[in-house]
């Protein structure tokens, strides 16, 4: 046996190898690349996940810290807004504790009056009783008067009688009648001021009634008005005291959103720098995935194809069958050389996800079915056999996956991927790809938040010296 030098823990290599051992060594290699590769993709694959939320939570924290900014200035509006209320508030008590004070001064005026009002309306009762007593008093006297005066008409005839003897009685008893015609007089000109001052009075009285009932009417008011005074100014000494804890809330609130926007801050760079640091570590895991596929390239390409060779040679072979069929159709005049290379992709109406046609979609529909679907057949790894072109357009798919889409965009995703654009790394890479041949790990998404690992085997397609797309073939592990 050959003595193999040491170069390194591990690592041991000898120039007398012989074919048969530098082939297994090769094969050997093709597998541990293989092997990294698929763990640096599924480490890839969860870094790009971490670094989706890492961004949406990026996202989610500027709008709040958008939002508390908007809350704070908000706050600080109204809070400025609630002391100007509460000022006016202020003010305006003052004001109704004055206009309640004018009010209660002026109830208690409005009170005395109509108690004034219902006190005339009994002295009237008074003076009208006292002019009864008047024109009775009266009565008597002109009844006196008219007793004295036929008195004193009979003394004036007893004196007549007389003669000469009764003339100085004459002269009294004239005296006498004349005082009573002047009584008789003066009682009648005091029985018409009478008559006329009782029907004052009745007037007067009349009047003093109407208002002493207004005045009660006053006095009620005068009553509901005060209540409704103290009930005013218990509302705005409530109001008042309302607004001083609005105020005094609003203050304390815009404290907290003050308080809580450095922390919202220094959360949102917190994040930002661990979104920075797995975008960096996703940049370097792609380096990987891109040393491990270069790995695992060298190592077929010198002859350690192991277990992807006949794959190797399978998706080499389809891919030189359907340039062959793309030429023929050209030289056939069935699609022009410009409508194979199209790349105007138009939209088909109402599809979730995203579908479109091109000039070349209705040539591949013909052609590419009778070379992609024996495939699945071959062996129970593959998973799915589809050309794609240099954007990674996929026009025509196997018909596992080519079902008329639905109304679940998640089952569309899964079961209708056919005239889809795949702009991903692996899709692009596949495509755009001009060496013999391109294995790649990756973990495909199946639509819901659903990965496969798989891995991604394409060779070139060239029409007329010209690089069309690639055919891709994926298969499990």
């Amino acid at each position: 046996m050959p003595v193999r030098k040491q170069h390194g823990p591990g690592m041991q290599h000898d120039p007398s190898l012989t074919a048969p051992e530098a082939t297994r060594e090769l094969a050997s290699l093709t597998r541990g690349a293989s092997a990294l590769g698929r763990e640096v993709v599924d480490v890839a694959g969860f870094l790009q996940a971490l670094d989706a939320r890492s961004r949406s939570q990026l996202t989610s924290l500027t709008e709040v810290g958008r939002a508390s900014e908007n809350v704070a200035a908000a706050t600080a509006r109204v809070t400025g807004d609630i002391r100007d209320v509460a000022q006016s508030a202020e003010e305006a008590g003052a004001r109704v504790d004055g206009s309640i004070g004018t009010l209660s001064q002026s109830g208690q005026a409005a009170r005395e009056l109509a108690r004034w009002v219902q006190s005339v309306h009994a002295e009237n009762d008074l003076v009208a009783e006292m002019l009864e007593a008047v024109k009775t008093s009266n009565g008597q006297i002109a009844s006196i008067a008219r007793q004295v005066n036929i008195l004193a008409v009979n003394a004036k005839i007893e004196a007549a009688r007389a003669g000469d003897a009764g003339r100085g009685f004459a002269i009294v008893a004239e005296a006498i009648n004349e005082l009573s015609r002047q009584t008789g007089a003066a009682v009648e000109a005091i029985s018409g001021n009478v008559a006329r001052m009782s029907e004052w009075i009745e007037t007067l009285n009349a009047g003093a009634v109407s208002t002493s009932r207004e005045a009660e009417t006053v006095l009620s008011g005068a009553e509901s008005a005060d209540a409704a005074l103290s009930e005013i100014g218990a509302h705005v000494t409530r109001l008042r005291g309302a607004t001083a804890r609005i105020a005094q809330d609003m203050a304390q609130a815009g404290a907290a959103v003050d308080q809580l926007r450095p922390t919202v801050a220094d959360l949102q760079g917190s994040v930002s720098e661990v979104a920075r640091g797995v975008d960096e570590a996703s940049r370097r895991c792609d380096r990987l995935v891109d040393g491990s596929e270069a790995i695992l390239q060298h190592a077929v390409a010198l002859g350690g194809s192991g277990e992807d060779g006949p794959m190797i040679a399978l998706v080499q072979d389809l891919a030189g069958r359907i340039a062959q069929q793309f030429e023929a159709a050209v030289d056939q005049r069935r699609i022009s050389l410009e409508a194979l290379f199209d790349t105007q992709y138009t939209p088909v109406p109402g599809s979730d996800p995203q579908q479109v046609t091109t000039g070349f979609t209705k040539l591949t529909d013909e052609v590419l079915p009778p070379i992609q679907e024996p495939v699945l057949d071959r062996d129970p790894r593959i998973v799915f056999c589809a050309a794609v072109d240099r954007n990674g357009y996929l026009p025509t798919h196997n018909a596992r996956f080519s079902r008329p889409q639905g109304t679940d965009p998640v089952w569309n995703a899964a079961n209708s991927r056919n005239r889809r654009i795949f702009g991903d790394r692996v899709g692009l890479k596949a495509g755009r790809n001009t060496r013999p041949f391109l294995l790649q790990v990756y973990r495909r998404d199946m639509g819901g938040g659903a990965f496969v690992m798989m891995k991604d085997l394409s060779a070139p397609i060239t029409v007329r010296g010209r690089h069309w797309g690639g055919l891709r073939l994926a298969y499990r592990f």
